[in-house]
Parts: structure tokens; C-alpha cells; sequence
């Protein structure tokens, strides 16, 4: 008898915890794959989270969200240090995020391996290319997406949050909405590192993010093509002690003066993965909120 009697306390405990954290009922996921790039002659991994309704109502379909990761990381960054599935998954939960697919390919490594860096087309890495032409459909015909504009949105951090912000600008009919935390914007002439080799991956990325720069792209933007970009809906996050922060804050004076709707926060923090994940909160309700128009 005392054995049952300290038996039943054990398994109510058990099933409190069970209803309290899904027990063996269905979970979300995050999965690695891999894909072929003719553009880039090369294999691309990429993380996918996957909603926990994904496996279980087959006939859904659902917004998604690209989230790049920042200069040296790799796909698996966001997952490993920005906890996504764990933000994901507490928001989904309380309501204040939407089920979604969120994404992240690779478009990085250690540059000073060798391994190339960057969102954009450079000679030797045709990454745009890749990412518009072979990805992101690659994605929504593997996955189910609702695959229209309003569904789809792009953020990331550093180096990638000029990249969402730069493919917000180019492809504004297929993004609805833009998150930029701590964004590489623009590097100035000045703080750009000095190429000493023709095949040095840096100076090449550097040159690239200025070519690319999405301050002078608002701010050279004709009246059509700033109609296209209110058609997208802008965050920029970046921290009071980020190096970055008056980069962040040209790129809001440039879409203030073009009368381009952007909301802008600077929040206590600096360049690190401690702020990013306080920002994936708010980016995962942003996009919400959009989604859900």
C-alpha cells in the first residue's frame, strides 16, 4: 500500500508536466538539408523550421519567413545561438506569432578559410542569383507556402539584415515585410578594409556591401520605385552601443525623407547574439502582424 500511495503522487506529477509540455503530441522541428547550386557550382545547406500543425494537417499551407545570418556564421547560427525554435515556439503558443516556415540558407563560413561570405553577386559568388533563382523556389516547392507576397517576409542580422533589407528593396512584389537588426546598410570608403590580393574575400565582400548600398539606394530612388518600396512593410532594430547604429540611422533618415514608412528602435545593447535574440521576439510578432493583414 505505501508503495502505491508514493506511486500516484509520481504519476500525476508525470501527467502535469505531459499537458504542460505536449507530452508525445505534435512538436515543431527543425530540419538540415542540403541543397545543389548550379548558379554556385556548389552544395548549400540550410535550416527549416517547421511549425508544429506542419505534420499533422497535411492540406495546410503557411506565410514564411527568410532569416539570414551574419557575416562568418553560417545557416546553423541562428538555430544554435539565436534559439529560433525556442522563440518560435513560446510565441506560437501564447498567439503572439503566427504559425510559420522560417528558413535560413548559407551564405557564409569562415572568410579567412576561404570560405566565401555574402548576399549579393561578386565575382566568383553569384549568391543573389542563387538565392532568387534557385532557392527560394527550390523552398516553396518543397515546402508547403502560401507563396504570395503577403505571406513572405525577409529579415536578418548584420551582414545579413542588409541583405534582407537590399532584397526588400529589389524585390519589393515579394516581400511584404523587411526586419533589419543591427544591419550592414553601407560600409563608407573610409572604414572599408584595403584589398592587398585580387582574391581577397573580404575586401571583395566590402565592395560588395557598398555597391549594394541600401542607403543610396533610397536615397537615388525614383518616385515609381519608392511606391514599390511603401508597398513593403520596414522594421530596423539596432542597439545604442552597436558600431553599426549610424548606419541604421541613415538608412531611417533616407526613408524619412523619401516619405517611405519605416519603424526604427534603438534599444539597449550592443552587436552581439544576446540582442538578436530579444529582437527575433519582436521580428516573429512584426511579421505577424503583417501576415495577418
Amino acid at each position: 500500500m505505501k508503495k502505491i500511495t508514493l506511486l500516484l503522487p509520481a504519476l500525476f506529477a508525470f501527467s502535469i508536466a505531459s499537458a504542460q509540455f505536449g507530452g508525445w503530441g505534435a512538436q515543431s522541428k527543425v530540419e538540415t538539408k542540403t541543397i545543389h547550386s548550379q548558379v554556385l557550382n556548389a552544395d548549400r545547406e540550410y535550416n527549416i523550421f517547421l511549425p508544429k500543425s506542419y505534420e499533422t494537417d497535411k492540406d495546410r499551407k503557411y506565410p514564411i519567413l527568410y532569416l539570414l545570418h551574419g557575416m562568418m556564421d553560417t545557416n546553423k547560427g541562428w538555430y544554435e545561438r539565436g534559439h529560433v525554435k525556442d522563440v518560435a515556439d513560446q510565441l506560437m503558443a501564447s498567439g503572439e506569432a503566427a504559425e510559420m516556415i522560417i528558413v535560413t540558407p548559407n551564405a557564409g563560413g569562415n572568410v579567412y578559410e576561404g570560405a566565401w561570405n555574402g548576399y549579393f553577386d561578386m565575382p566568383g559568388w553569384s549568391y543573389e542569383t542563387f538565392f532568387f533563382t534557385e532557392f527560394l523556389p527550390h523552398i516553396e516547392r518543397e515546402y508547403r507556402v502560401m507563396g504570395d507576397k503577403q505571406h513572405r517576409a525577409i529579415a536578418g542580422l548584420s551582414m545579413g539584415g542588409g541583405g534582407a533589407t537590399a532584397y526588400g528593396q529589389k524585390h519589393s512584389e515579394l516581400f511584404s515585410a523587411v526586419y533589419a537588426m543591427s544591419a550592414l546598410m553601407n560600409i563608407p570608403e573610409q572604414g572599408a578594409a584595403p584589398s592587398q590580393r585580387p582574391d581577397d574575400k573580404m575586401a571583395i565582400l566590402n565592395k560588395s556591401v557598398r555597391e549594394n548600398s541600401c542607403i543610396k539606394y533610397v536615397e537615388t530612388a525614383d518616385e515609381a520605385t519608392k511606391e514599390k518600396l511603401k508597398t513593403v512593410a520596414w522594421f530596423v532594430d539596432c542597439g545604442d552601443d552597436d558600431f553599426l547604429l549610424d548606419r541604421n540611422i541613415e538608412f531611417t533618415q533616407a526613408m524619412r525623407a523619401a516619405q517611405i514608412p519605416c519603424e526604427f528602435r534603438v534599444r539597449d545593447g550592443g552587436h552581439t547574439w544576446e540582442y538578436w535574440h530579444s529582437a527575433l521576439y519582436n521580428c516573429l510578432a512584426f511579421v505577424s502582424r503583417v501576415f495577418n493583414q
